[in-house]
């Protein structure tokens, strides 16, 4: 027998540890080849108030007479901002979702799984009353404190929001029909999470999602072929509102499958679009034949499941008149839009944010890189597009708040949608320009700017394309011209003497004299120009005369944007720009 194997425990670790100790030494370089001392590296910003760190949104709060919501929103703002809270983020959006079809013994679950973290983000959103809050409660500025509630969220993480808005969104549409509202209305209202996978009378809260999209049409949704049988009951022809029907059929896009129910486009027997109340249970609490094929492999987006269906005879309740299923869903539409503009708003805040904090810290050059003039024309121009997106998403928010106002609604119905076509495609473009400030850094795909990157897509692509949002705008202009004279009137009130400001609303004024086929081809152009006059506005009349006066300078210069930081900045104020940005 050795020595060794005759030691105690304790000293046989004793020796081991004594061991690995000496492997490490004469593994270690020797000390002229230890170059991996790491210095000058910044690490991704967390563990701060995302509120109050954001003097611009506290101010729109305090405007909109919001104060009763403001200590909970300050509350969430430092839970959300927790380092632990950023990696449940990124965690969820690395750990995916996965689709189990059957059970252990064959039967059909269609049953997606998430990360826990998916489920505590979730139950956070939940918890602080951010899903009907504005639809439940009556004090003014609720939806303002919406807004920055969404706003605040979709800075740390996106795909929770997508269940979160299609559910608000539903509740509108829900209203109108007495006896669904009746049994779900608790359930919606209710800041108690429930993941369970049950049938919808034994659940305390619920999710709602949406099923618009076929293959053969994307957002011709009068192209769908999806159709809705009537149930007789009893010998009767069956169907009509609120009738039960056999629903056949596919979505090619049918977000997020693991929601309690859905509202869907069939077309009835006669071929007009309804829309249905898909439940995941049906009422006999046997599982609803809504079978998952798969769940889609997105750009971003990804701790959110999306996925394809198809109906086999699915149960399912119409909700408004047969024929008029397109109207019912585009009301619903109306909100998801809002939130798409306030979630691409979220992502430009995010974005500036890690900018300026990268940059204050990180070295180059002999100073830091916030202080290098030409970094500091592209730090500003993130900082001017990112305010005046927030200051747009609620205003929009303050539309639907006093939407029995005809001047609201005309926000609602025309800027809501000119704002999803710009804002989003600039949290595109301006989340590129954000990771490129980090370099190398903010191209790694476990990054928060990676993520940024990713996502910021899909708010210009869901709930109708850029396209789709510009002809939306145009036919709410050639449907009520008077309303947009008026909106443009409103415009004017705040615009004072600008001279370019008023070059731009005498133009967009003219632009009704061009022949609707002219028109049409120019709708981009059209909804750019009318979202950077209202922003322009709206800096003018709420931030200080630094911001927008930068902004009308930069954005009205018939050079501005190629690229970001392509502006003039020798007349800004970039220091007190960036220092209120976000306060160093």
């Amino acid at each position: 027998m050795t020595p060794m194997e005759t030691n105690t425990p304790h000293t046989a670790a004793a020796a081991a540890a004594a061991a690995d100790v000496d492997r490490q030494a004469a593994a270690a370089p020797a000390p002229q080849w230890r170059t991996h001392e790491v210095a000058n590296q910044v690490d991704e910003l967390s563990g701060y108030s995302l509120l109050e760190t954001d003097p611009a949104l506290k101010a729109a709060l305090a405007r909109a007479g919001a104060e009763a919501f403001v200590p909970g929103l300050a509350a969430y703002a430092e839970a959300l901002g927790r380092a632990e809270t950023f990696a449940l983020a990124e965690r969820i959006n690395r750990v995916t979702p996965t689709l189990d079809s059957f059970d252990k013994r064959g039967r059909r679950i269609d049953r997606v799984e998430f990360d826990a973290g998916w489920h505590e983000l979730l139950a956070m959103y939940r918890r602080a009353d951010l899903v009907a809050m504005p639809f439940r409660d009556e004090r003014p500025g609720r939806w303002v404190a919406w807004a920055a509630g969404f706003y605040l969220h979709g800075q740390v993480e996106a795909g929770t929001l997508c269940p979160a808005t299609m559910t608000q969104a539903s509740i509108p549409v829900l209203r109108r029909e007495p006896q669904l509202w009746n049994a779900l209305r608790d359930q919606l209202f209710s800041t108690e999470y429930d993941g369970r996978d049950l049938p919808l009378a034994q659940k305390r809260s619920i999710w709602l999602g949406m099923g618009m999209t076929e293959k053969q049409g994307g957002s011709d949704v009068r192209a769908n072929t999806t159709r809705a049988e009537p149930v007789s009951h009893g010998g009767g022809s069956g169907g009509g509102r609120g009738g039960e029907y056999r629903i056949t059929g596919h979505k090619w896009f049918f977000s997020a499958p693991m929601c309690d129910a859905h509202l869907v486009v069939a077309k009835t027997p006669d071929g007009a679009p309804g829309c249905f109340f898909v439940p995941r249970w049906r009422p006999d609490g046997t599982k609803n034949a809504v079978n998952v094929q798969r769940l889609k492999d997105k750009v971003g987006n990804r701790s959110n499941s999306s996925s394809e269906v198809e109906f086999q005879d699915a149960y399912g309740v119409l909700m408004g008149e047969e024929g008029r299923g397109i109207p019912t869903i585009i009301e619903m539409a109306t909100y998801t839009r809002l939130n798409c503009v306030v979630g691409s708003a979220a992502m430009l805040r995010q974005a500036l944010v890690q900018a300026l904090h990268y940059t204050r810290h990180r070295r180059a050059f002999g100073k830091r890189l916030a202080e290098q003039p030409l970094m500091r024309a592209v730090l500003a121009d993130l900082a001017l597009e990112s305010e005046a997106a927030m200051q747009l998403s609620l205003r929009l928010a303050h539309a639907f708040e006093h939407q029995d106002d005809p001047r609201e609604r005309t926000w609602m119905r025309l800027v809501t949608p000119a704002a999803k076509f710009w804002v989003c495609k600039r949290a595109v473009e301006l989340s590129g320009e954000a990771m490129e400030v980090l370099g190398g850094n903010g191209y790694i795909d476990d990054g928060i700017m990676g993520r940024l990157y990713r996502e910021a897509p899909v708010n210009s692509i869901w709930e109708g394309s850029g396209n789709v949002m510009c002809l939306d705008v145009m036919r709410a202009v050639a449907r009520d011209p008077q309303a947009f004279l008026a909106l443009l009137d409103e415009v004017e009130a705040d615009v004072g003497d600008e001279r370019v400001l008023r070059s731009e609303l005498d133009a967009l004024r003219g632009w009704l004299a061009t022949p609707p086929d002219q028109l049409e081809a120019l709708g981009r152009r059209f909804a750019s120009r009318l979202v950077l006059l209202a922003q322009a506005a709206l800096l003018r009349r709420h931030s200080p005369a630094f911001v927008a006066d930068a902004f009308i300078a930069s954005r009205f210069d018939p050079h501005w944007g190629a690229v970001a930081g392509a502006f003039d900045t020798r007349s800004v104020d970039v220091d007190t720009l960036l220092q209120s940005a976000f306060p160093a």
